[in-house]
């Protein structure tokens, strides 16, 4: 019997030099698929925003939306780490507030959650963590503060920036986070933060140093193709192929083809 991947399993990754995968998935089928194909790591992410709702951005994304679409993927997911972002304004203002809102999460079956920001959320990173919730960490391009940053755009690009972005992962590490998300910053850069910290660095757009990588489901099987980043790579075309088939159901309805005898009851 294959039991669910622990934190500890990842750090044993890392440790021996192999890659952390992890993927987004948003609900229960995805979810049996994602584990089937061996990923390390689910990420419940409020990326769901903007995939599955179709907003511009996360940040309406709410606490009781990210506990639904945990409660559905935990549900299906067996074996891979279940891990849970947390919404705007979750973990912002009280700590109190911020405790309560990460240990939801878990109740729903999210083994950790995933925090945007450094040095602010210290002290809920560290309550967090005093309380025993696990704490992924995610810098770089933070897409909760998408206006503050002024769009989507490529973070630490001076060295200056990039030695900030180091002090800020060694500063979270002492609070505690078991890893952190490294977004939309140069491999250089990434390299550097890899090289300064013992917990894993995951990447999306943070080039091949980081030690391990993420994407988002939708983007890696051209499902989402309203923007597609440079860091992308789709692995498969399944919006093509979905217009493909429902399609051929349009006109095998209409010309009387289906349902035929062997989709009929006798």
């Amino acid at each position: 019997m294959k039991f669910r991947t622990t934190i500890t399993d990842l750090q044993k990754r890392n440790q021996q030099g192999k890659k952390i995968v992890m993927v987004t998935a948003y609900d229960a089928t995805f979810a049996r698929i994602v584990e089937e194909a061996g990923v390390d790591v689910m990420l419940v992410g409020d990326s769901l925003g903007m995939v599955v709702q179709g907003k511009e951005n996360t940040l309406s994304v709410t606490m009781e939306e990210m506990l639904y679409h945990t409660t559905m993927v935990a549900s299906a997911a067996k074996k891979s780490l279940v891990i849970a972002d947390m919404p705007f304004l979750s973990y912002q203002g009280d700590i109190d507030d911020a405790i309560k809102n990460a240990g939801r999460l878990l109740q729903c079956g999210a083994t950790a959650v995933k925090l945007e920001g450094s040095l602010g959320i210290l002290d809920r990173i560290s309550a967090m963590v005093e309380f025993g919730i696990p704490v992924m960490a995610h810098l770089g391009m933070t897409p909760q503060s998408v206006h503050q940053l002024g769009g989507y755009r490529v973070q630490a690009k001076l060295q200056s920036e990039v030695d900030r972005l180091v002090d800020d992962v060694k500063a979270l590490e002492s609070a505690g986070v078991f890893a952190v998300v490294l977004e939309a910053i140069p491999a250089d850069a990434a390299e550097q933060v890899t090289a300064a910290v013992a917990i894993p660095t995951i990447g999306i757009g943070a080039g091949p140093a980081c030690d391990g990588q993420v994407l988002v489901l939708y983007d890696l099987l051209g499902l989402f193709d309203g923007f597609v980043p440079k860091f992308v790579k789709q692995y498969a075309q399944l919006k093509a192929e979905s217009i493909k088939a429902l399609r051929e159901f349009k006109r095998d309805v209409e010309d009387g083809k289906f349902p035929s005898g062997s989709e009929s009851y006798d």
